[in-house]
C-alpha cells in the first residue's frame, strides 16, 4: 500500500494493521505462498517464525514496531494457539499473541501472517474475532490444473521430454495428491533417468511411471503420509505431525497431509 492510499485508508477511519490467516491440509503450498508473498514485499521488513521460535512473539513484535512497515510470520500457530476449551490449561504464548496483535496502533504499518494445518483448532479470541484476522484464504490440494502447473514449476531444471498425453496421465494419476508428492515425484523420476542412462540423462514418460508406481505402491504408505498424502487432517495433531492412513480411494488414487521441519530465520 502506498503513502496516498495509507492517508486515505486513516482518514476513512480504516486501520493500516492486517491479519491474514493461510488454511489447510499439510504439503498443499502454506509455506511457498508465505515466502511467495513475502518476497513479493519490497521495503517491509519480513520477520518468520515457526516451532520454538514461536515463543519469541513479543520481541519480535516490538521489533516489527519499531522497523515497520514489516510482515511478521508465524508458522504453524496453532502449535501455541490452540482453543481453550480443549485442554485445563492455555500456552501462555498464545496471550503474548494476542497481545501483539492488539498492542499495534491502528496507523502502524503491520502484517500478521498465520498458517495452520488446523483452523478448527484454533484460539476462537484469535481467529473469530474481528481486528485480529482480517482475511482467512484456504489452501486445499491442487485441482488438475495446478497439478500441471506444479509438473511445470518443479520440472524447470530437470530435463523432461513428456508429451501432453504423458503429462496428463500423471495429472489423472496424482488425484488427490499435495504439492510435496509432486516435487518427489520429479526427483525420483530423474533418479530413475540417471540409473538408465548418467552421461545424459532424460526424463521420459517410462521413468516418471517407474517413479509414480513405486510412490502409490501399497509398501510406500508411510513415505506418502510424510509426502502429505493419506492422512486424515481431522487426525493430525496441532502443528502436523502423521495422522491416520486411511486406503487409497482407487487403484491409483490417494489423500493426503504432511509434516513439516522446524525453520526460524529474520530477514530483512
Amino acid at each position: 500500500m502506498d503513502q496516498p492510499t495509507q492517508e486515505l485508508q486513516l482518514e476513512a477511519g480504516q486501520h493500516l494493521k492486517r491479519g491474514l490467516l493461510l488454511y489447510g491440509p499439510p504439503g498443499t503450498g502454506k509455506t511457498h505462498t508465505t515466502r511467495y508473498l513475502i518476497g513479493q514485499m519490497d521495503g517491509y521488513t519480513r520477520l518468520l517464525l515457526t516451532g520454538r521460535a514461536l515463543h519469541a512473539i513479543s520481541s519480535a513484535a516490538e521489533l516489527a514496531r519499531e522497523l515497520q512497515p514489516a510482515v511478521l510470520v508465524l508458522e504453524d500457530v496453532d502449535l501455541v494457539a490452540e482453543d481453550r476449551s480443549f485442554g485445563p490449561g492455555s500456552s501462555p504464548v498464545l496471550f503474548d499473541l494476542l497481545d501483539a496483535m492488539d498492542g499495534a496502533a491502528a496507523d502502524a504499518d503491520l502484517l500478521f501472517v498465520l498458517t495452520t494445518n488446523r483452523a478448527d483448532l484454533l484460539e476462537p479470541a484469535l481467529a473469530a474475532r474481528p481486528g485480529r484476522v482480517d482475511v482467512a484464504i484456504e489452501i486445499d490440494l491442487p485441482d488438475p490444473d495446478a497439478r500441471k502447473r506444479l509438473l511445470a514449476l518443479y520440472g524447470r531444471s530437470v530435463p523432461l521430454q513428456l508429451s501432453d498425453a504423458d503429462t496428463l496421465e500423471i495429472v489423472e494419476r496424482t488425484d488427490g495428491v499435495t504439492a510435496s508428492f509432486i516435487k518427489e515425484l520429479l526427483r525420483r523420476a530423474m533418479l530413475e533417468s540417471l540409473h538408465d542412462d548418467p552421461s545424459a540423462p532424460v526424463v521420459t514418460a517410462a521413468h516418471t511411471s517407474r517413479a509414480l508406481d513405486d510412490l502409490l505402491d501399497s509398501g510406500q504408505r508411510l513415505t506418502r503420509s510424510l509426502l502429505g498424502v493419506g492422512n486424515d487432517p481431522e487426525s493430525l495433531p496441532p502443528g502436523g505431525g502423521l495422522g491416520s492412513l486411511p486406503p487409497q480411494r482407487g487403484p491409483n488414487r490417494v489423500s493426503y497431509g504432511q509434516p513439516r521441519a522446524s525453520v526460524r530465520r529474520i530477514v530483512r
